[in-house]
């Protein structure tokens, strides 16, 4: 499963969906600010031309008003053909500075007199004057420059207004293209994400980019050699469980012989204190084999499989040892229980340690409840209460509560053990909830999807 976000850890594909909807968008605020200085430029051109032509078409008109007016007739406005606005202005004086002809917005823009032929600029105003006939007739066209700017402006706004729609449209392109990139990548971290807990099986480093193909590698290879380590141990444990049982069992059973053929008295004593001695070094040596296996992994099988079936069997096989079957009471659903990827060895010694744990240490006449199901196995008993200080403590090797039961105190420390290798939760509680004593011990796990 997927360990826990960070905070302040950003994923690969946030970061350069990020980083490059940004330097979409910069580049785009870069281009139209260099798009509106060229436009500035051009626009002034454009304008400055309009200005001159204007100019020099007006001449010949100002010519023949010069020659066709009486002396004291009144400056001529020429009459608009109908409503405009009027951007280019202009104004006709003569020699002395008088007004000859003049637009119909020209007294509104208040066009200075005595300007030299040229373009000139003010503060509110771009003209350009033309003097013809040694200087007897001047034209002066003008133009409002917050007619320029505006123009600039409206230029440039519509090159930024669709970098509003075009951030949304680059973040979900960028994401898309980003996701579908590194779908191989993620795939990869999947993978090592649930090689943990035992599963060891190869990656696969099918579509996988140059860059990340021998980190792929290097995984695998290392899987295999922890996966050789671990098979070596568990071969170690297991030859070493039957080197142990062989020679235990076979003395146990010349002991046993041996009181067999005894007559009633000291000897005999002894030799049944030997054989006594003897089962309990079987018992102490499974469970020391037991927690080996418990703490050195291999603890999650490759497949899900039914945890019921085994559960079931430990039972039955408890049974057949102690003849206590009767005394448990198995709660299984109805559906056949859950499926897990927990080793069935593994989840073997789990039920058996918290079952013989609560047989022994429960009260005689009360049954040890059992229960299976999709989240979480458990198993409760009646008897003393174990004070809060002293639970964690048990789960502890050879660590036992207040209890005269014979032991080892290795039972609720190999549950742990396959809990913490196999990343399960167990928790302990006493008195049992809703009662006054008891103790109860609880497995939550994960259940496997059923196929």
């Amino acid at each position: 499963m997927s360990g826990p976000r960070q905070p302040g850890r950003w994923s690969l594909r946030r970061r350069l969906g990020l980083w490059l909807t940004v330097a979409v968008a910069a580049l785009w605020l870069a281009a139209a600010t260099v798009a509106g200085l060229v436009l500035q430029h051009e626009i002034g051109e454009v304008f400055d031309s309009a200005l001159q032509e204007v100019a020099q078409r007006v001449l010949p008109l100002a010519y023949s008003e010069l020659l066709s007016r009486e002396a004291g007739d009144a400056p001529q406005h020429m009459a608009p053909i109908g409503p405009h606005r009027e951007y280019i202005t202009y104004v006709v004086r003569d020699g002395a500075g008088r007004v000859l002809l003049q637009s119909s917005d020209a007294e509104l823009m208040a066009i200075p007199a005595g300007l030299a032929p040229g373009f000139r600029t003010s503060d509110r105003l771009r003209t350009y004057t033309e003097a013809a006939v040694r200087g007897t007739i001047v034209v002066t066209t003008a133009e409002d420059l917050g007619h320029r700017a505006a123009a600039v402006r409206r230029a440039v706004a519509a090159l930024i207004w669709p970098l509003v729609a075009l951030v949304p449209i680059a973040l979900a392109g960028v994401w898309l293209s980003v996701r579908l990139s590194l779908k191989p990548m993620l795939a990869f971290r999947r993978a090592i994400e649930t090689r943990g807990h035992g599963n060891l099986t190869p990656v696969a480093t099918a579509g996988l980019p140059e860059e990340i193909a021998p980190v792929a590698a290097a995984v695998n290879a290392l899987l295999e050699r922890l996966r050789g380590a671990l098979e070596a141990e568990r071969g170690f444990t297991a030859n070493s469980a039957h080197e142990l049982r062989t020679p235990i069992a076979a003395a146990l059973a010349q002991t046993q012989r041996l009181v067999a053929e005894l007559p009633e008295g000291p000897e005999r004593e002894r030799a049944r204190a030997i054989a006594g001695a003897l089962r309990r070094l079987s018992r102490l040596s499974e469970k020391l084999l037991q927690l080996a296996k418990a703490e050195g992994g291999g603890l999650v099988a490759e497949v899900p499989a039914p945890l019921a079936p085994v559960l079931r069997h430990v039972i039955a096989d408890i049974d057949r040892q102690t003849g206590r079957g009767t005394d448990i009471a198995l709660s299984i659903p109805a559906n056949g229980g859950p499926l897990s990827d927990l080793d069935p060895d593994a989840f073997a010694i789990l039920a058996r340690n918290l079952i013989e744990n609560a047989l022994k240490h429960g009260e005689p006449e009360t049954p040890v409840e059992v229960q299976l199901d999709d989240g979480r196995f458990e198993v409760a008993n009646h008897g003393p209460v174990v004070p809060a200080d002293l639970l964690a403590g048990l789960l502890r090797p050879f660590q036992r509560g207040p209890t005269g039961a014979e032991g080892s105190g290795l039972g609720l420390a190999i549950a742990a053990a396959i809990c913490r290798g196999a990343g399960l939760t167990l928790d302990l509680t006493s008195p049992i909830p809703g009662t006054a004593d008891g103790f109860r011990a609880t497995v939550r796990f994960p259940a496997a999807p059923r196929s």
